[in-house]
């Protein structure tokens, strides 16, 4: 396993087992830095975190002391039932929360019962009563897609052109449906941030994300360098596989 610091954060190299693990020990290592008897952990969705789920179960990775300490949330959100295998919340549920055993009152998904407006506007509320205002998650997973986008924010977003000062907003994606989100204002709330990227089709968006100009509208993953000094990257060879 490799690390050096780049302008988006600390790129770190490996295989996907090392990065599992190193995803694990960022967690704990930011878990202990928070004082408080509770801290915020925000996944996310797709499939390597379904991935890095079934590895965390399987070897009972998570020390027992942060598990039980963490309130387990998703930093971005389909409008969909939890029961839906598209909700990101419900298959972190699945897969790792009720695996593990979590009580209900550590799980905090998005109230998508509710209308999206009003799923957002409530979400933000129950987190300022949880949390305290102006703080969004202790540790915020992310993943990037093949368009470079990360949360739900895609190319072009107007969450990108024009900031907003909500942490956490809905918004209709054009093709894609409703989403909930953390906004970028929400991500420089946040403490440490880790971006899982891994596999061939990764190799494309990562180089341009690191290499080409700053231009977050065209590559949104690229707003990672506002969060540069607590931004982790955990890429596999394959998908490093561009970078000069």
């Amino acid at each position: 396993m490799t690390e050096k610091l780049t302008a988006y954060g600390r790129l770190i190299v490996g295989t996907k087992e090392e990065l599992f693990a190193k995803a694990v020990a960022i967690a704990v290592e930011q878990a202990k830095r928070v004082n408080s008897s509770r801290f915020s952990w925000a996944l996310t969705g797709g499939s390597t975190p379904a991935d890095w789920y079934r590895w965390c179960v399987k070897y009972q990775s998570i020390p027992e002391l942060e598990l039980r300490r963490a309130d387990f949330t998703v930093s971005d959100e389909r409008h969909v039932p939890l029961s839906s295998d598209q909700s990101n919340f419900g298959n972190a549920d699945r897969l790792l929360l009720t695996p593990l055993g979590l009580a209900p009152s550590q799980r905090v998904p998005w109230p998508v019962e509710l209308l999206p407006s009003d799923a957002a506007t409530r979400y933000a509320a129950d987190w300022a009563t949880r949390f305290g205002r102006n703080r969004t998650y202790d540790i915020c997973f992310l993943g990037m897609g093949d368009d470079a986008h990360t949360a739900s924010w895609f190319p072009g977003s107007p969450l990108l052109k024009n900031e907003v000062s909500d942490l956490f907003v809905a918004r209709d994606v054009a093709g894609k449906g409703w989403r909930l989100t953390l906004t970028p204002a929400g991500l420089r709330a946040c403490g440490a941030v880790v971006v899982m990227t891994l596999g061939p089709t990764k190799a494309e968006a990562l180089a341009r994300v690191m290499q080409s100009e700053y231009n977050p509208v065209a590559f949104p993953a690229q707003i990672l360098k506002t969060v540069a000094d607590r931004a982790f990257w955990l890429v596999d060879e394959i998908a490093a596989a561009r970078l000069k």
